[in-house]
């Protein structure tokens, strides 16, 4: 038994190695498959052209693409901070790229699938290098600013108070500000914002081009029953990005926002300011040379080529015989193609309702659990994303490996919209109370007595904390008349006038400890949300993780539901479906809802500025019914994708020929034994 079967797995290895070599033998030689360019090629360079290769190089500047943009979505408010741009104004600079993929993705896609598509995802990486360039430029063109400096050591020692060498009167003056003062000025410059839109507006270019040509190639380029882990692994890879992106963030934020000057204030102050900019400077250089490395491929893989050319049925057209008619033909293919119309639907609406977690996660952590933006950002990235790229690996193997059939699929996609429907109603739930009250208590009526004195319209942000544990926006809004340091070396604030609902002013007759009882410390009371942003940061683990399960299924079923001759372009045009009806609209309207929550606007001369505190109980409760109600709408279409793909086909027949032979081979076996027994 043992020495038949070690001949049949023999046999079946010989017969799988013939059909190699006689693939290799037939492998074509010509321009389209040689790697390299320039000086840059040679027979040394072409056993690196190999379908796996690909997917390696491929994935890792995948990796470093998505490591650009989550570095962005990362420092988003900090930029807020320095720039005074309101949430609304920067989800509109992050929908940049997504607008010019509308006018990009269809058409560079169409005519990219017949050019060179490595080249053209070389040439996307360059753009998206020139796209980090671009963010760099406003930190060189405009500074630190002010607002920073006046937190530093060298630039703050004017505010620095000494009890023995101010007097009660030039601290009052500091403290309270008069009537129709000046407001801020150096803020609102719309400069900054159009320089961040068109940096992004120009990455979205060299998305289209990396992202829809360089899947089909290496979906063209590989068997189909390769396709599902080559893509969980490629996924992979691009997942590590945000992870690396999100960790850069968190030690960028770490250092001040001018590295050579010491500040005053430490990364859990609210006004801390982290060295957003500069990440940007290495990311552009990974992106060029990532760039050289994925322009060495070949037109075709030479064992792919060998394959189209012994298979039967279309031709390739040749890209000068690619006309506009044939685009619209294409176009009417797909519109009525039920599968690929309906998963779109499905994914449209489920993007819309999570498109704020991808991009303003780190935001919500600060403001909801009162992290600091390093603790934000290194929790996003680290923690969450690993979830998410075991999620990738797993269903990748699982696909592979017992290859499922395109209803499963689809039936799981709508099981993985419920459950993150589940996880987002969990959300709400997940609040910080404690942070809760001290953001509604901090705010004090317009025109109360206490500091109706004072002008405090455009004082900067600078908490002090009463006794009664209450946080004020800043000494002014406290009605403090005095600055000192206390025996422990500590900024302390007294004769406040608007804590513990003791108005001084309006009694003529105050004693002197009634009065000292009033004082108030230097920055804002510590709250303690640590066990619910634990909570928090398991909920978003487990999305994270059933979210990326979906992820190759959902990929695999676009692939699939489409011709070949259509697949570059469809997966184009959904791109740029997807940008219209999802990417724009939903960072403008998730911006627009964070701003409608604001208490504490950092006024500015010519605009409202940037939010300082939120709404945070209300902001949790719509943000999160909001977003599960569009995914449990977009969870119906799913039910029509599981319907209408009953006789669509995943995988092609050749990939089961190697079980079949195997019980083929089990069959041949058993057949003497029983010639053997009817001889007995």
């Amino acid at each position: 038994m043992a020495s038949e079967e070690i001949d049949t797995s023999k046999f079946l290895k010989d017969k799988e190695a013939g059909r190699n070599e006689s693939e290799e033998q037939e492998e074509p030689k010509s321009s389209d498959t040689l790697c390299g360019f320039s000086i840059f090629k040679g027979p040394a360079l072409q056993r690196f052209a190999t379908a796996h290769m690909f997917v390696i190089i491929y994935g890792i500047a995948s990796c470093f693409l998505a490591m650009a943009f989550s570095y962005f979505t990362g420092t988003i408010t900090t930029m807020e901070k320095r720039f005074n741009i309101p949430t609304k104004i920067s989800g509109l600079i992050t929908v940049g790229n997504d607008i010019s993929t509308v006018f990009s993705s269809a058409l560079l896609s169409y005519y990219a699938s017949r050019g060179h598509r490595p080249r053209w995802v070389a040439l996307g990486l360059l753009i998206i290098a020139l796209f980090c360039l671009l963010m760099l430029t406003p930190h060189f063109f405009y500074g630190v600013g002010e607002e920073a400096l006046r937190l530093t050591e060298e630039f703050g020692v004017e505010e620095s108070f000494d009890n023995s060498s101010i007097n009660s009167t030039t601290k009052s003056d500091l403290l309270c500000h008069e009537k129709n003062s000046n407001c801020i000025k150096g803020g609102g410059d719309f400069k900054p914002v159009v320089l961040f839109f068109i940096a992004q507006f120009i990455g979205g270019i060299g998305c289209s081009l990396f992202y829809a040509p360089g899947l089909s190639y290496m979906d063209d380029n590989s068997a189909s029953s390769k396709t599902p882990a080559m893509l969980s692994w490629s996924t992979f890879l691009r997942m590590l990005g945000p992870a690396m992106g999100y960790s850069m963030v968190s030690l960028c934020l770490r250092l001040y926002i001018d590295p050579f000057k010491k500040p005053l204030i430490t990364p859990k102050d609210p006004r801390w300011m982290g060295a957003w900019w500069l990440g940007w400077i290495l990311i552009t250089v990974i992106l060029v040379i990532s760039a050289f490395f994925v322009g060495m491929f070949p037109k075709e893989l030479p064992r792919a080529k060998a394959r189209r050319l012994k298979a039967d049925g279309e031709e390739d057209i040749p890209l000068t015989e690619r006309s506009f008619q044939d685009m619209l033909d294409s176009l009417k293919r797909l519109a009525t193609n039920k599968v690929y119309i309906y998963n779109m639907l499905a994914s449209i609406l489920y993007f819309f309702g999570y498109m704020p977690y991808w991009i303003f996660t780190p935001k919500y952590i600060e403001i909801q659990y009162r992290q600091s933006a390093s603790t934000a950002n290194m929790a996003t990235g680290t923690w969450a994303l690993g979830f998410s790229a075991a999620g990738v690996l797993i269903s990748g193997y699982v696909i592979s490996k017992y290859k499922p059939s395109a209803r499963a699929m689809a039936a799981w996609n709508f099981v993985v919209d419920y459950l993150t429907v589940a996880g987002l109603l969990c959300y709400i739930l997940v609040g910080c109370d404690e942070s809760d009250r001290a953001n509604a208590m901090s705010i004090v009526p317009p025109g109360d007595s206490c500091s109706a004195s004072c002008d405090c319209e455009y004082v900067y942000l600078a908490p002090v904390c009463s006794p009664e544990n209450i946080t004020f926006i800043s000494a002014c809004h406290a009605g403090c008349t005095e600055k000192g340091v206390d025996e422990l070396g500590r900024i302390i604030y007294t004769g406040c006038r608007c804590m513990g609902g003791l108005n001084l002013t309006s009694l003529s007759n105050v004693t002197s400890l009634a009065a000292q009882s009033q004082i108030a410390t230097d920055g804002a009371c510590p709250v303690d949300c640590k066990k619910q942003f634990i909570t928090f940061l398991a909920v978003m683990c487990f999305l994270k993780f059933v979210g990326a399960t979906g992820r190759s299924s959902n990929l695999l079923l676009a692939l699939r539901c489409v011709p070949s001759k259509d697949k570059t372009f469809s997966l184009g045009f959904g791109s740029m479906v997807y940008s219209v009806l999802t990417f724009i609209p939903s960072p403008i309207v998730f911006g627009w809802m964070l701003d409608s929550y604001c208490l504490i606007w950092g006024k500015t001369c010519s605009s409202k500025g940037n939010c300082w505190i939120y709404d945070t109980k209300s902001l949790r409760y719509t943000m999160n019914l909001v977003c599960a109600s569009l995914i449990f709408l977009g969870s119906f279409w799913n039910i029509g994708v599981w319907y209408h793909a009953k006789d669509m086909k995943v995988f092609d027949e050749e990939d089961t020929a190697p079980q079949n032979n195997q019980i083929e081979a089990i069959e041949l076996k058993e057949k003497p034994k029983e010639v053997v027994t009817d001889k007995k």
